[in-house]
């Protein structure tokens, strides 16, 4: 590998399909490598990633605003350092509780059995349209308190702004959102939060609206920001893992036998699928000041993309990195939701959504494999690892 991979491009198709001969070439040759093109700096190892997304006072998750940019809206939590990501991050705690997630499991089990009702006795589907995408948007719609009838566009807006995520890395730019999506999203989300000051609701927004920290509540704007960033968080990743467990089942047919012999394996193969194929493959951080890392300066402002699917690989953290074992033991850690101030709030929703949609799918789509051998559309951006469609045939009920 270069001192400099001049020739590294995440948006090619390639790449996207399997990242991951690059990425041991990374951890193998050059941990530490800079692009020039993009101006950022790439970690692939373990113990890097791992150090970076923990000092969050070296690290900072916040942007630097171009010169001369108007100012815009306050960032999310996602680009947010402490004070300020800890008073976010705690009225959101306020209102996405462990308990209530764990109310939530009934409601996400028959939700997960009626998407399977229409295909489980025609023998085929495309498992992400049918089950890997609707479960997770209508159970963050229902979370927010979003109605039914406007899942649709809820799903549409999501979309858009994934499309954006990892822009200015690589030759070429993601096509801009349609110019309303976010003026769209602006008018929904402000009726709502208007509406639940009015006329509180057992409902999320409702919760965002109420919630307050050491006498600080969130700002409209900053509620607007938090509610795009729940839903995107609360739907693609999710539906990215359950869509990537079924490939791994199906390229593994020993993997998912083992779980068919043992269904109690099922949470075990879910952080499996969460190593082995992360949603998330990749994250940013910026050096707050000037750091030497494996003998080199990563200046004051500089990015690093730490590679989260790489690190997930690491074979001098993980044993048979490269392989998929459902058995495989829950230490080390994977990174898959992240380390640190930053580590996934949603990380228990998606645990119990993906569980529950693997365990409907294995009892009632049995002897599946993929319909076609022709290349599944991926999601379009190397941020996230998954496919857009997902077509299966399996034995009729």
């Amino acid at each position: 590998m270069p001192d400099a991979p001049q020739g590294f491009n995440p948006t090619d198709p390639t790449f996207l399909e399997n990242p991951f001969p690059f990425y041991a070439l990374g951890r193998k040759h050059m941990p530490l490598a800079f692009n020039e093109s993009a101006g950022v700096w790439l970690a692939f190892a373990y113990d890097d990633v791992q150090s970076v997304l923990k000092d969050n006072a070296t690290w900072s998750s916040a942007q630097v605003p171009m010169e001369g940019a108007p100012p815009g809206p306050p960032p999310t939590m996602l680009f947010s350092d402490p004070p300020r990501h800890t008073r976010l991050r705690g009225l959101v705690a306020q209102a996405f509780t462990p308990r209530m997630i764990d109310q939530l499991e009934p409601r996400i089990r028959r939700l997960a059995d009626e998407l399977l009702d229409p295909v489980a006795s025609v023998g085929n589907a495309d498992i992400v349209e049918s089950l890997a995408y609707p479960l997770p948007v209508i159970v963050i719609a229902e979370i927010l308190g979003i109605p039914s009838e406007d899942r649709a566009r809820f799903k549409r807006w999501s979309d858009d702004v994934v499309r954006q995520l990892g822009q200015g890395v690589g030759p070429g730019e993601a096509p801009p959102p349609p110019e309303d999506t976010f003026e769209q999203m602006r008018a929904y989300f402000t009726s709502m939060a208007e509406d639940r000051r009015s006329t509180p609701r057992d409902d999320l927004i409702t919760g965002l609206v109420a919630a307050e920290v050491e006498g600080s509540k969130l700002n409209s704007e900053e509620l607007l920001q938090m509610l795009i960033l729940l839903l995107v968080a609360g739907n693609e990743t999710t539906t990215n893992l359950i869509g990537n467990a079924i490939q791994e089942f199906i390229v593994h047919p020993a993997q998912l036998q083992a779980v068919l012999d043992d269904p109690s394996l099922v949470p075990s193969a879910i952080e499996e699928v969460l190593r082995f194929s992360s949603p998330v493959q990749v994250t940013a951080r910026r050096a707050t000041r000037s750091v030497e890392l494996h003998g080199k300066t990563i200046a004051q402002n500089q990015q690093v993309m730490t590679w989260l699917g790489s690190a997930n690989r690491d074979e001098q953290f993980f044993e048979r990195g490269e392989e998929f074992d459902v058995r495989r033991a829950l230490s080390p850690r994977h990174l898959a939701f992240g380390l640190g101030p930053h580590f996934c709030m949603g990380a228990p929703l998606a645990r119990l959504e993906a569980r529950i949609a693997i365990e409907s799918f294995l009892r009632r789509c049995k002897n599946f494999q993929r319909a076609t051998s022709e290349p599944l559309p991926r999601v379009p951006t190397f941020v996230m690892r998954g496919v857009r469609s997902l077509p299966i045939v399996f034995d009729p009920e």
